[in-house]
């Protein structure tokens, strides 16, 4: 991975900003038309009973300069994305597209302000905190054969590694419709996705109609942190992931993609 300069984030006015979105929001309706998908959709019958990948991410954090209120809210919208999602059978040659299924969040259908990310600040709106499904549906999505087709990196590292258990760069985000993450089945088995809002964690799970030839094990290399000529620091890395079969032999060494945010945080630790 080579390092290059990051230029400065540039602001947005908010009329440009709803104008811009509501351009791509057209385009990628057009795409779900005209795009020769055959969509993934929740089916109640069905023969996928073989774990291939599960985890579980907490619910509520808390986080510096952040209304719990937004956490709670978010809790509400996982629940009814959770409600579109869970059971959803992805046959050989489908795809899953996160909003195609979950639709677009409103009040209406009972979503509530949770946080977003905004000019790289951190604000409040309708359906806040659904990219907590998408990085949960993505990692799991990496310990299997699946295809990921889309996925949007998070543009800004938003908090330091408190408790990180995961690489970084290793989650997807989402903003309706247009930042989508969509899986497609090129196996010859048949997947279902597993998704429950518990007390305390959200979890998911991946199943098969099959028990699956190998395992997945996600790392990361080329971790980097840089400062730019404008002030701020940006950081890079790139995962990859090692490919064992059933018997623990690594047959395989796959590059996953390349990440580049802008921290939100100094990295640099105070003296004393």
């Amino acid at each position: 991975m080579k390092l290059s300069i990051t230029p400065e984030p540039v602001g947005r006015s908010d009329l440009r900003l709803k104008l811009g979105a509501w351009a791509l929001q057209c385009r990628r309706r057009f795409l779900w038309l005209a795009g020769g998908f055959r969509f993934a959709r929740q089916r109640p019958e069905n023969g996928c009973s073989c774990l291939c990948a599960s985890h579980r991410t907490p619910l509520l954090r808390r986080l510096k300069d952040v209304d719990m209120a937004l956490q709670h809210s978010k809790v509400t919208n996982l629940r009814l994305a959770a409600g579109r999602l869970d059971g959803v059978v992805l046959r050989p040659g489908e795809t899953l597209s996160f909003w195609k299924q979950v639709g677009k969040p409103t009040w209406r259908k009972g979503y509530r302000e949770g946080m977003i990310l905004r000019n790289g600040t951190v604000a409040s709106g309708i359906g806040g905190g659904l990219c907590q499904m998408t990085n949960l549906i993505y990692w799991m999505t990496l310990h299997t054969p699946l295809t990921v087709t889309e996925r949007h990196r998070h543009g800004y590292d938003v908090f330091p590694d408190s408790d990180r258990k995961q690489p970084f760069g290793s989650g997807a985000t989402c903003f309706y419709n247009y930042v989508d993450l969509m899986i497609r089945n090129d196996t010859s088995q048949t997947w279902r996705l597993s998704l429950r809002v518990g007390d305390a964690y959200l979890e998911g799970a991946w199943y098969a109609d099959q028990p699956q030839e190998h395992r997945y094990e996600v790392y990361e290399k080329e971790h980097a942190i840089q400062g730019e000529y404008w002030g701020g620091y940006t950081r890079h890395n790139s995962p990859f992931r090692r490919v064992f079969d059933q018997a623990g032999n690594q047959v395989g060494d796959e590059f996953i993609t390349e990440n580049h945010a802008i921290m939100m945080y100094d990295p640099m630790l105070p003296e004393g």
